[in-house]
């Protein structure tokens, strides 16, 4: 009954969805991680301090932690063509108002615009290859999403650091807008209505809860790893604890309601579980190997931003060139083969990269990096395909609402934690220099910082590796 929907060679033109997605995820994904790049330009230009310039990063993530739990109920209200045209009309006015913003206020409020759009637009697509591709033939679609949004960040801050040298930030986004103008327009024209109308109950409480959880627990640890008084912060402590409990009482709510916001019920696929936890601790490597590099690029080897993009830029092509690859060997081999090795590539790089120094060069930064990104190209779609996998075709978008959700979540934890390891361990050298104002001290301290919080990355990898062990093949049979 239910596998009707996955048959699209009948009722879906597969190849126009595809574009229409990939190109707006493409373009969403290069403007977040070109931005980054750019965070020391703007607080020369807007005269900020690091503390502020931060909130681009923590307002964006903030508001796709509140907004991606409440997308598994928007995907059973709206329809497939109205939340793809009303996410790229957010991303598109959010881009604009970058484009234009003459003052740091102006650019958060762009930031948070645009997050509302990707918040709508990742659930979206996920779920849409969801109900398109039968299960034979996911990873390999899987594998092409992989290959745009992994490509996507691997290009932005080469671009961006280029872009820089001869422009300057408001080209960043300048650039990005007529994709993205394009983008709506192909899927005007092209994109059709894939999932089923249920439009079911909507419980405010749990949307207040689901807020103030989801929302609380982002905001507290990417506090904790910005603000100057971190973990013992005030402000750290009340928002990771008013967090915690509002996050109980959703669950509790969630699991005695008939037709709950978010079905929490998936977490009994045991596939699905561990999928979920496989892909947490991947996002925690990913991002916090996307701070640290950039930082021990610049301010420990005292390199260029746009030397640091090209450094980077290798590895991440591969990663992305990867995926569809991996997709395809997922189909036929299923996931346990694929994530295994990927796991141990990836803690083998991170623990390589907890001894570089100064004296480190490019090329090794470039082989190294590499490395780990073939490893999470093994790792993440792989495990994200199966455990949805598991899930009967109703639960598609609660599973994807959930994977989302705690990515962005991972992500939070993930960079914060990594900081503030970093800080303890520039703290701790610092405390043993003879002389704190050598000009040297303070890229060495960075080093030393760095090289503890790839320790840290290492022990997850190392955790992921020990659950990739207990994963099995998932066999589809809904009916």
């Amino acid at each position: 009954m239910i596998l009707e929907n996955a048959q699209p060679s009948k009722q879906y033109k597969v190849m126009p969805i595809m574009i229409s997605l990939l190109t707006a995820g493409f373009i969403g994904m290069f403007s977040e991680t070109a931005l980054n790049i750019a965070l020391t330009d703007l607080m020369k230009e807007l005269h900020i301090t690091p503390a502020t310039v931060q909130w681009l990063t923590t307002g964006y993530l903030l508001v796709l932690g509140i907004l991606v739990p409440v997308s598994g109920l928007l995907l059973q209200w709206f329809t497939t063509r109205q939340l793809f045209i009303v996410s790229l009309a957010f991303s598109i006015i959010g881009t604009l108002i970058a484009a234009l913003a003459p003052s740091f206020p102006f650019l958060l409020a762009a930031r948070i615009v645009q997050a509302l759009g990707t918040g709508l637009l990742l659930p979206l697509m996920f779920n849409t290859i969801l109900v398109i591709f039968p299960p034979h033939k996911r990873g390999a679609a899987m594998g092409t999403i992989g290959l745009v949004i992994m490509f996507a960040p691997a290009i932005g801050p080469t671009f961006s650091g280029l872009v820089l040298e001869h422009l300057n930030w408001h080209w960043i986004f300048w650039i990005s807008l007529p994709f993205l103008v394009l983008a709506l327009l192909f899927g005007i024209a092209y994109m059709q209505n894939v999932s089923d109308i249920t439009k079911p109950k909507i419980d405010v409480l749990s949307i207040i809860l689901s807020t103030i959880g989801f929302g609380g627990i982002v905001f507290g640890f990417s506090n904790a790893g910005e603000g100057s008084d971190g973990w013992s912060s005030p402000t750290v402590i009340g928002s990771l604890t008013v967090g915690a409990i509002a996050l109980i009482l959703f669950s509790i709510r969630q699991l005695t309601m008939k037709q709950p916001m978010m079905n929490l019920r998936a977490f009994r696929y045991p596939m699905f579980v561990l999928g979920v936890v496989i892909v947490f601790i991947c996002m925690m490597v990913i991002l916090s190997t996307m701070l640290l590099l950039p930082m021990y690029l610049q301010s420990g080897l005292m390199l260029t931003a746009f030397t640091s993009g090209l450094i980077l830029l290798p590895g991440g092509i591969l990663n992305g060139f990867m995926s569809p690859v991996t997709g395809r060997l997922f189909d036929k081999y299923g996931p346990k083969w694929l994530v295994i090795p990927g796991f141990v590539i990836t803690a083998t790089a991170l623990s390589f990269f907890s001894n570089i120094n100064g004296a480190s060069t490019a090329l090794l930064i470039v082989a190294l990096h590499t490395c780990l990104m073939i490893g999470i190209s093994m790792i993440m779609m792989p495990a994200q395909t199966n455990g949805l996998n598991q899930l009967p075709p109703e639960f598609y978008p609660d599973g994807t609402a959930i994977m989302n959700t705690l990515q962005q979540m991972a992500g939070a934890i993930g960079t914060a934690v990594a900081v503030s390891i970093m800080a303890a361990g520039q703290k701790n050298y610092m405390s043993t220099v003879k002389n704190p104002n050598d000009p040297s001290a303070y890229s060495h301290a960075l080093i030393a910082g760095v090289q503890h919080a790839f320790i840290f990355a290492m022990i997850v990898a190392v955790i992921g590796l020990i659950s990739a062990f207990f994963m099995k093949r998932v066999k589809v049979n809904h009916s």
